[in-house]
Protein backbone atom coordinates (compact mmCIF):
# COMPACT_ATOMS: atom_id res chain seq x y z
CA UNK A 1 0.00 0.00 0.00
CA UNK A 2 1.24 3.22 -0.70
CA UNK A 3 1.36 6.40 1.89
CA UNK A 4 0.08 9.52 2.05
CA UNK A 5 0.61 12.74 4.52
CA UNK A 6 -1.14 13.79 7.16
CA UNK A 7 0.90 16.79 8.02
CA UNK A 8 4.35 15.47 8.52
CA UNK A 9 3.10 12.03 9.66
CA UNK A 10 3.22 9.53 7.12
CA UNK A 11 0.19 6.77 7.05
CA UNK A 12 -1.22 3.77 4.39
CA UNK A 13 -3.62 5.19 1.64
CA UNK A 14 -6.21 3.36 3.67
CA UNK A 15 -7.42 3.53 7.27
CA UNK A 16 -9.13 2.12 9.95
CA UNK A 17 -12.15 3.49 12.08
CA UNK A 18 -11.83 0.82 15.25
CA UNK A 19 -14.97 2.35 16.52
CA UNK A 20 -17.40 -0.14 15.13
CA UNK A 21 -15.38 -3.37 17.69
CA UNK A 22 -16.86 -1.28 20.62
CA UNK A 23 -20.41 0.04 19.86
CA UNK A 24 -22.59 2.00 17.62
CA UNK A 25 -23.09 -0.30 14.44
CA UNK A 26 -24.40 -3.35 15.82
CA UNK A 27 -22.97 -5.80 17.86
CA UNK A 28 -19.31 -6.08 17.49
CA UNK A 29 -17.34 -9.38 16.96
CA UNK A 30 -15.88 -10.52 19.95
CA UNK A 31 -13.07 -9.02 21.40
CA UNK A 32 -10.45 -11.84 20.16
CA UNK A 33 -11.34 -11.43 16.82
CA UNK A 34 -12.10 -7.65 17.12
CA UNK A 35 -8.17 -7.97 17.85
CA UNK A 36 -7.13 -10.39 14.60
CA UNK A 37 -8.75 -7.94 12.59
CA UNK A 38 -7.07 -4.93 13.43
CA UNK A 39 -4.08 -6.69 13.12
CA UNK A 40 -4.64 -8.30 9.60
CA UNK A 41 -5.08 -4.77 8.41
CA UNK A 42 -1.88 -3.78 9.16
CA UNK A 43 -0.14 -7.23 7.82
CA UNK A 44 -2.06 -5.49 4.88
CA UNK A 45 -0.75 -2.47 4.87
CA UNK A 46 -2.62 -0.27 7.11
CA UNK A 47 -0.86 2.15 9.65
CA UNK A 48 -3.48 4.56 10.52
CA UNK A 49 -5.68 3.44 13.62
CA UNK A 50 -8.61 5.51 15.23
CA UNK A 51 -10.28 5.80 18.52
CA UNK A 52 -11.54 8.29 20.94
CA UNK A 53 -12.26 8.35 24.62
CA UNK A 54 -15.78 8.66 23.46
CA UNK A 55 -16.07 5.21 22.00
CA UNK A 56 -17.70 3.14 24.40
CA UNK A 57 -16.75 5.35 27.16
CA UNK A 58 -13.26 4.04 27.00
CA UNK A 59 -13.91 0.31 26.21
CA UNK A 60 -12.49 0.95 22.54
CA UNK A 61 -9.25 2.36 23.35
CA UNK A 62 -8.53 -0.61 25.75
CA UNK A 63 -9.26 -2.70 23.11
CA UNK A 64 -7.47 -0.62 19.98
CA UNK A 65 -4.46 -0.49 22.61
CA UNK A 66 -3.98 -3.95 23.33
CA UNK A 67 -4.33 -5.04 19.49
CA UNK A 68 -1.68 -2.69 18.63
CA UNK A 69 0.58 -3.43 21.35
CA UNK A 70 2.86 -5.73 19.63
CA UNK A 71 3.40 -3.17 16.38
CA UNK A 72 3.00 0.72 18.34
CA UNK A 73 5.70 1.88 17.11
CA UNK A 74 5.26 0.73 13.26
CA UNK A 75 1.52 2.33 13.29
CA UNK A 76 -0.09 5.81 13.52
CA UNK A 77 -2.17 5.87 16.26
CA UNK A 78 -5.33 8.47 16.61
CA UNK A 79 -7.65 9.59 19.53
CA UNK A 80 -9.78 12.61 20.36
CA UNK A 81 -11.10 14.03 23.85
CA UNK A 82 -14.72 15.50 23.47
CA UNK A 83 -15.85 18.47 25.01
CA UNK A 84 -18.71 18.36 23.72
CA UNK A 85 -19.84 15.39 25.15
CA UNK A 86 -18.02 16.15 28.72
CA UNK A 87 -16.87 19.92 29.21
CA UNK A 88 -13.50 20.62 30.23
CA UNK A 89 -14.82 23.87 31.52
CA UNK A 90 -15.59 22.94 35.15
CA UNK A 91 -13.35 25.01 37.66
CA UNK A 92 -13.83 22.33 40.09
CA UNK A 93 -11.83 20.14 38.43
CA UNK A 94 -8.67 22.26 37.77
CA UNK A 95 -8.34 24.66 34.87
CA UNK A 96 -8.96 24.08 31.14
CA UNK A 97 -5.53 23.06 30.32
CA UNK A 98 -5.23 20.40 32.89
CA UNK A 99 -8.82 18.71 32.18
CA UNK A 100 -7.67 18.29 28.72
CA UNK A 101 -4.54 17.13 29.48
CA UNK A 102 -6.08 14.94 32.16
CA UNK A 103 -8.39 13.09 29.37
CA UNK A 104 -5.11 12.56 27.33
CA UNK A 105 -3.54 11.21 30.07
CA UNK A 106 -6.33 8.70 30.51
CA UNK A 107 -6.21 8.08 26.97
CA UNK A 108 -2.85 7.38 26.96
CA UNK A 109 -3.36 4.86 30.21
CA UNK A 110 -6.64 2.98 28.16
CA UNK A 111 -4.22 3.06 25.18
CA UNK A 112 -1.15 1.45 26.83
CA UNK A 113 1.34 3.67 24.96
CA UNK A 114 2.98 7.20 26.20
CA UNK A 115 1.94 9.19 23.27
CA UNK A 116 -0.54 9.50 20.66
CA UNK A 117 0.56 10.31 16.75
CA UNK A 118 -2.30 12.82 15.97
CA UNK A 119 -4.78 13.62 19.40
CA UNK A 120 -8.28 15.57 18.27
CA UNK A 121 -10.82 17.54 18.89
CA UNK A 122 -13.72 15.73 18.58
CA UNK A 123 -16.05 18.52 18.33
CA UNK A 124 -14.64 22.09 18.48
CA UNK A 125 -17.55 24.02 20.83
CA UNK A 126 -17.52 27.71 21.54
CA UNK A 127 -17.13 27.38 25.77
CA UNK A 128 -13.35 27.58 25.36
CA UNK A 129 -11.31 29.92 22.71
CA UNK A 130 -10.48 27.56 20.07
CA UNK A 131 -6.78 29.38 19.88
CA UNK A 132 -6.33 28.69 23.82
CA UNK A 133 -6.94 25.17 22.51
CA UNK A 134 -4.24 25.28 19.73
CA UNK A 135 -1.73 26.45 22.01
CA UNK A 136 -2.36 23.48 24.99
CA UNK A 137 -1.74 21.34 21.61
CA UNK A 138 1.38 23.05 21.42
CA UNK A 139 2.58 22.56 24.85
CA UNK A 140 1.37 18.66 24.61
CA UNK A 141 3.39 18.34 21.26
CA UNK A 142 6.93 19.70 23.24
CA UNK A 143 6.34 17.56 26.01
CA UNK A 144 6.25 13.97 23.94
CA UNK A 145 2.80 13.44 24.59
CA UNK A 146 1.61 13.76 20.86
CA UNK A 147 2.99 13.99 17.76
CA UNK A 148 0.41 16.12 16.08
CA UNK A 149 -3.04 17.33 16.67
CA UNK A 150 -6.00 17.84 14.72
CA UNK A 151 -10.18 18.70 14.93
CA UNK A 152 -13.33 16.97 13.80
CA UNK A 153 -16.13 18.45 12.23
CA UNK A 154 -14.48 21.55 12.01
CA UNK A 155 -15.13 24.48 9.78
CA UNK A 156 -12.96 26.57 6.96
CA UNK A 157 -12.85 29.29 9.98
CA UNK A 158 -11.94 26.56 12.81
CA UNK A 159 -8.86 25.28 10.49
CA UNK A 160 -7.42 29.16 9.82
CA UNK A 161 -7.75 30.31 13.97
CA UNK A 162 -6.15 26.78 14.86
CA UNK A 163 -3.73 26.77 12.22
CA UNK A 164 -2.30 30.21 13.31
CA UNK A 165 -1.33 28.84 16.66
CA UNK A 166 0.19 25.01 16.02
CA UNK A 167 0.04 23.51 12.74
CA UNK A 168 -2.69 20.93 12.25
CA UNK A 169 -2.14 17.65 11.27
CA UNK A 170 -5.49 16.15 10.39
CA UNK A 171 -8.93 17.15 10.02
CA UNK A 172 -11.51 14.58 10.21
CA UNK A 173 -15.31 15.48 9.19
CA UNK A 174 -17.76 13.39 7.65
CA UNK A 175 -17.56 13.18 3.87
CA UNK A 176 -18.58 10.32 1.31
CA UNK A 177 -20.63 10.28 -1.84
CA UNK A 178 -23.38 10.55 0.46
CA UNK A 179 -22.22 13.52 2.26
CA UNK A 180 -20.12 16.24 -0.46
CA UNK A 181 -19.83 19.35 1.90
CA UNK A 182 -16.01 19.40 2.45
CA UNK A 183 -16.30 20.45 -1.45
CA UNK A 184 -18.03 23.35 -1.07
CA UNK A 185 -17.66 25.00 2.00
CA UNK A 186 -13.75 25.69 2.08
CA UNK A 187 -12.41 22.49 4.31
CA UNK A 188 -10.81 20.84 1.73
CA UNK A 189 -9.34 23.99 0.33
CA UNK A 190 -7.71 25.05 4.13
CA UNK A 191 -5.95 21.42 4.38
CA UNK A 192 -4.80 21.72 0.66
CA UNK A 193 -3.69 25.36 1.56
CA UNK A 194 -1.80 24.54 4.62
CA UNK A 195 -0.68 20.77 4.22
CA UNK A 196 -3.34 19.40 6.66
CA UNK A 197 -4.31 15.69 6.22
CA UNK A 198 -8.11 15.29 5.55
CA UNK A 199 -9.38 12.33 7.41
CA UNK A 200 -13.14 11.06 5.98
CA UNK A 201 -15.51 9.81 9.01
CA UNK A 202 -18.19 7.57 7.62
CA UNK A 203 -16.36 7.43 4.19
CA UNK A 204 -19.27 4.37 3.37
CA UNK A 205 -22.02 6.53 4.90
CA UNK A 206 -22.71 4.42 7.70
CA UNK A 207 -23.13 1.23 5.45
CA UNK A 208 -25.52 2.40 2.91
CA UNK A 209 -22.41 2.99 -0.50
CA UNK A 210 -21.99 -1.03 0.53
CA UNK A 211 -25.46 -2.14 -0.97
CA UNK A 212 -26.06 -4.06 2.14
CA UNK A 213 -28.73 -1.22 3.46
CA UNK A 214 -32.16 -2.45 2.52
CA UNK A 215 -35.87 -1.20 3.21
CA UNK A 216 -37.14 -3.44 6.01
CA UNK A 217 -34.21 -3.63 7.70
CA UNK A 218 -34.87 -3.67 11.82
CA UNK A 219 -31.66 -2.16 13.96
CA UNK A 220 -31.13 -3.08 17.12
CA UNK A 221 -29.21 -2.73 20.16
CA UNK A 222 -25.98 -0.42 20.06
CA UNK A 223 -26.87 0.75 16.31
CA UNK A 224 -27.27 4.34 15.73
CA UNK A 225 -28.67 3.55 12.72
CA UNK A 226 -32.25 3.17 14.98
CA UNK A 227 -32.63 6.84 15.57
CA UNK A 228 -31.91 8.38 11.90
CA UNK A 229 -33.60 9.50 9.00
CA UNK A 230 -30.97 8.29 6.42
CA UNK A 231 -31.47 4.87 6.83
CA UNK A 232 -35.71 5.21 7.01
CA UNK A 233 -36.93 2.75 4.34
CA UNK A 234 -38.41 5.75 2.48
CA UNK A 235 -34.73 7.75 2.18
CA UNK A 236 -33.07 4.40 1.14
CA UNK A 237 -35.33 3.90 -1.52
CA UNK A 238 -35.23 7.72 -2.77
CA UNK A 239 -30.93 7.13 -2.61
CA UNK A 240 -31.23 4.51 -4.73
CA UNK A 241 -30.14 6.29 -7.71
CA UNK A 242 -26.86 6.81 -6.05
CA UNK A 243 -26.81 2.93 -5.75
CA UNK A 244 -27.33 2.74 -9.62
CA UNK A 245 -24.08 4.55 -9.98
CA UNK A 246 -22.51 2.39 -7.65
CA UNK A 247 -23.66 -0.25 -9.58
CA UNK A 248 -22.35 0.41 -12.81
CA UNK A 249 -18.84 1.92 -11.73
CA UNK A 250 -18.12 -1.56 -9.91
CA UNK A 251 -18.90 -3.98 -12.79
CA UNK A 252 -16.82 -1.63 -14.88
CA UNK A 253 -13.72 -1.93 -12.44
CA UNK A 254 -15.04 -5.27 -11.15
CA UNK A 255 -15.27 -4.02 -7.60
CA UNK A 256 -17.41 -4.23 -4.73
CA UNK A 257 -19.61 -0.58 -4.55
CA UNK A 258 -17.78 -0.04 -0.79
CA UNK A 259 -14.44 -0.60 -2.53
CA UNK A 260 -15.46 2.07 -5.99
CA UNK A 261 -17.17 4.41 -3.24
CA UNK A 262 -13.70 4.72 -1.00
CA UNK A 263 -11.43 4.37 -4.61
CA UNK A 264 -13.26 7.88 -5.46
CA UNK A 265 -12.39 9.24 -1.79
CA UNK A 266 -8.69 8.76 -2.58
CA UNK A 267 -8.95 10.32 -6.14
CA UNK A 268 -10.42 14.00 -4.84
CA UNK A 269 -7.37 15.14 -2.80
CA UNK A 270 -3.79 13.29 -2.81
CA UNK A 271 -3.97 14.17 1.22
CA UNK A 272 -7.20 12.40 1.85
CA UNK A 273 -7.03 9.25 3.77
CA UNK A 274 -10.73 7.23 4.76
CA UNK A 275 -11.21 5.31 7.44
CA UNK A 276 -13.85 3.19 6.97
CA UNK A 277 -14.70 0.11 9.85
CA UNK A 278 -13.91 -3.57 8.82
CA UNK A 279 -16.06 -5.67 11.47
CA UNK A 280 -15.46 -8.89 9.50
CA UNK A 281 -12.12 -9.75 7.87
CA UNK A 282 -13.50 -9.85 4.36
CA UNK A 283 -14.69 -5.77 4.66
CA UNK A 284 -10.45 -5.73 5.66
CA UNK A 285 -9.10 -7.43 2.77
CA UNK A 286 -11.58 -5.48 0.58
CA UNK A 287 -10.60 -2.11 1.95
CA UNK A 288 -7.35 -2.60 2.05
CA UNK A 289 -7.43 -3.68 -1.77
CA UNK A 290 -9.02 -0.33 -2.74
CA UNK A 291 -5.51 1.84 -3.71
CA UNK A 292 -4.86 -0.81 -6.38
CA UNK A 293 -8.51 -0.42 -8.52
CA UNK A 294 -6.87 2.81 -10.86
CA UNK A 295 -9.76 5.07 -12.47
CA UNK A 296 -8.47 7.02 -15.59
CA UNK A 297 -9.61 10.89 -15.85
CA UNK A 298 -12.26 9.57 -18.54
CA UNK A 299 -13.41 7.03 -15.56
CA UNK A 300 -13.36 10.05 -12.96
CA UNK A 301 -15.36 12.45 -15.19
CA UNK A 302 -17.96 10.09 -16.29
CA UNK A 303 -18.09 8.52 -12.33
CA UNK A 304 -18.82 12.51 -11.79
CA UNK A 305 -21.46 13.32 -14.18
CA UNK A 306 -23.44 10.38 -13.05
CA UNK A 307 -23.85 11.61 -9.94
CA UNK A 308 -24.22 15.47 -11.09
CA UNK A 309 -27.90 13.78 -11.83
CA UNK A 310 -28.59 12.26 -8.48
CA UNK A 311 -29.90 14.02 -5.64
CA UNK A 312 -29.30 13.25 -2.24
CA UNK A 313 -31.43 12.74 0.39
CA UNK A 314 -30.83 12.27 4.64
CA UNK A 315 -27.78 14.34 6.53
CA UNK A 316 -26.49 11.99 9.33
CA UNK A 317 -27.92 13.47 12.64
CA UNK A 318 -25.69 13.70 15.22
CA UNK A 319 -28.42 13.43 17.42
CA UNK A 320 -28.94 9.93 16.72
CA UNK A 321 -25.97 9.29 18.97
CA UNK A 322 -27.02 10.86 22.00
CA UNK A 323 -30.76 9.14 21.38
CA UNK A 324 -29.19 5.93 20.98
CA UNK A 325 -27.08 6.03 24.59
CA UNK A 326 -30.33 7.48 26.77
CA UNK A 327 -32.20 4.30 24.65
CA UNK A 328 -29.40 2.13 25.91
CA UNK A 329 -29.03 3.03 29.30
CA UNK A 330 -33.09 2.58 29.94
CA UNK A 331 -32.26 -0.70 27.74
CA UNK A 332 -29.61 -1.61 30.11
CA UNK A 333 -27.21 -2.37 27.23
CA UNK A 334 -23.66 -1.35 28.05
CA UNK A 335 -21.76 -0.26 24.74
CA UNK A 336 -18.73 -2.96 24.47
CA UNK A 337 -19.77 -5.74 26.68
CA UNK A 338 -20.73 -7.63 23.73
CA UNK A 339 -16.96 -7.38 22.70
CA UNK A 340 -15.32 -8.67 25.45
CA UNK A 341 -18.09 -11.56 25.31
CA UNK A 342 -20.91 -10.96 27.72
CA UNK A 343 -24.29 -11.11 26.37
Amino acid sequence: MKTRKLGQIEVGEMGLGCMDYSHGHGNPPKREESIRLMRLAYELGTTLFDTADAYADGHNEILVGEALKPIRHQVVLTTKYNPELRPVTDPSKGTVKEQIEGRLDDSLKRLGTDYVDIYYMHRVTDDVPLDEVAGYMGEFIKKGKIRGWGMSRATAEHIEIAQAVTPLSAIQNEYSLMERDPETDGVLDACEKYGIGFVPYMPLGGGFLTGMIKPGMVYENDNAKRFSSRYSDETILKNQPLLDVLDKVSALKNCSYAQAALAWLLYRRDFIVPIAGAMKEEFVRSNCAVPDIAFSEKDLADFDEALSKVTLYGKWDESAVFKLKEVLDQEGYEPGMKSWGYE
